[in-house]
């Protein structure tokens, strides 16, 4: 089989490509929005139709919520899964984008050609570079070089309620050698990236009580015990002077650095002075023995998200609030167990509980990270493909978010996943007038089909 005539097959047909993209993104397929559950399934079947047009055995399979589509192609090793997902996020504010969002256009920019529309990077475009790889593959060798497996999923923006029933439930027919996924970004604009350090995240919500009612300031302070005190003071404890988290056993299980990931790091030349310049920050505020890059992607964090107590309306009321709260959320790396977590941290808060004082707990989620085997060969066989087809070395990176799939395809089915995007920092995600640029796009299709002829 041949890359190089592959390749040109993919420079050639980038018109038809790009046309089939822009179709795709003309649905409307908003999962978290009931009003467009048709769309959603009218965009699963624009998939399973365009997987069928390549050859494969393609079906919409349903689900309690929104479709998932999956699709079986090729034979031979090694066996590939790639995942993607078909819904995107709320337009709104419509006001915001400069043209209807379902009404995706390429468009000439200072910076290149870009098509703009919803979905357009998060993640049809992505999901598509992989389908119109393996599209050129067929067209140009009369088969891939490869099993593949798709898995489309419909409910990524909404939080995936179906996801891990489905693929318990169909744990034989998913389970492959290795699973792609291609919801992620570029390292700037020219450096390719595999993520394989995804932070976990673990969400808490207390609200500490203390009068029975609220009370006036005039008669009650002083003597009477106000909750927004103790959580601000309780809050203030949570980091030290160097940034350190003290809740008790946080750190167990976060792992150092190893030294080649680190000097990949380092020759990826991070600015964060221009990374934190562009909100009008200056100092890193986080762990001061650990670089900006390590903060972002391997260390672990702990942030107030909202803090609610008393009045905050308009004008002014001296009240002293009988109730207090507040939304923390950790993000995790390495072993670290958020469970553990979680009780030493209730732990850790209702130990400095003054008298007349209790906490109530609302929990929202607790998910470990995911730290990729980057000692499965298929990983550095992929960076060096990548290499080839970008003008800078691919790097192994953090992330510092949280992917969840990356971690079920190993707890579910014990399939080490590699995550490579094509995406920009300045693709506008989730905000009014999303975009990929056209070079993402039919470089991240090359790049695809260089990764299938190097794990193959």
């Amino acid at each position: 089989m041949s890359l190089d005539a592959t390749l040109a097959r993919i420079d050639a047909d980038l018109g038809a490509a790009t046309d089939r993209l822009i179709d795709l993104l003309r649905i409307p397929s908003i999962s978290t929005d009931p009003a467009f559950k048709a769309d959603c399934d009218r965009a699963a079947d624009w998939l399973v139709a365009d997987l069928q047009s390549l050859g494969a055995t393609a079906e919409k399979r349903p689900t309690p919520g929104h479709p998932m589509v999956v699709g079986h192609i090729g034979e031979g090793s090694p066996h590939l899964l790639f995942y993607g997902h078909y819904d995107v996020q709320p337009v709104d504010p419509l006001d915001l984008w400069d043209r209807d969002p379902f009404d995706p256009q390429l468009e000439d920019t200072p910076a290149g050609k870009v098509i703009r529309g919803r979905g357009s990077s998060d993640d049809k475009g992505q999901l598509m570079t992989f389908v119109e790889a393996c599209r050129a593959w067929i067209a140009e060798n009369g088969q891939l070089p490869c099993k593949i497996t798709f898995f489309f999923e419909g409910e990524e923006e909404s939080g995936s309620p179906s996801l891990i029933p489905f693929m318990k439930d169909n744990a034989d027919e998913l389970k492959t050698d290795i699973a792609l996924i291609c919801d992620t970004g570029l390292f700037g604009d020219s450096t390719p990236a595999i993520v394989t350090m995804l932070r976990g995240l673990l969400g808490e919500e207390l609200t500490i009580t203390a009068a029975s009612k609220d009370l006036h300031s005039g008669m009650y302070g002083g003597p009477a015990m106000n909750p927004i005190r103790v959580l601000s003071r309780i809050i203030a404890g949570l980091h030290d002077d160097q940034g350190r988290i003290t809740v008790p056993g946080f750190y167990d299980g976060v792992p150092e650095l190893p030294d080649e990931i680190r000097a990949q790091w380092q020759n990826l030349a991070f600015d964060h002075a221009s990374f934190l310049g562009d909100v009008d920050l200056s100092d890193p505020a986080g762990e001061q023995d650990r670089t900006p890059l390590e903060m972002i992607w391997s260390r672990p964090t702990c942030e107030v998200n909202g803090i609610k107590g008393g009045y905050t309306g308009d004008g002014f009321k001296t009240v002293l609030p009988s109730k207090a709260s507040a939304k923390i959320s950790f993000r995790l790396v390495g072993q670290q167990d958020p469970h553990a977590i979680r009780e030493n941290f209730r732990a850790y808060v209702e130990s400095q509980l003054p008298a007349d004082c209790e906490v109530d707990w609302h929990g929202h989620g607790a998910s470990p990270a995911s730290q990729m085997q980057i000692d499965h060969p298929a990983f550095e066989a992929a960076r060096l493909a990548l290499s080839d087809e970008w003008p800078n070395p691919a790097a192994y990176v953090g992330c510092g978010g949280s992917i969840p799939i990356a971690g079920y395809f190993k707890s579910i089915l014990d399939t080490d996943a590699m995550l490579i995007g094509f995406g920009k920092d300045d693709d506008q995600i989730h905000s009014p007038n999303e975009k990929y640029d056209l070079s993402s796009f039919h470089k991240g299709i090359r790049s695809w089909a260089r990764i299938l002829d190097a794990l193959s």
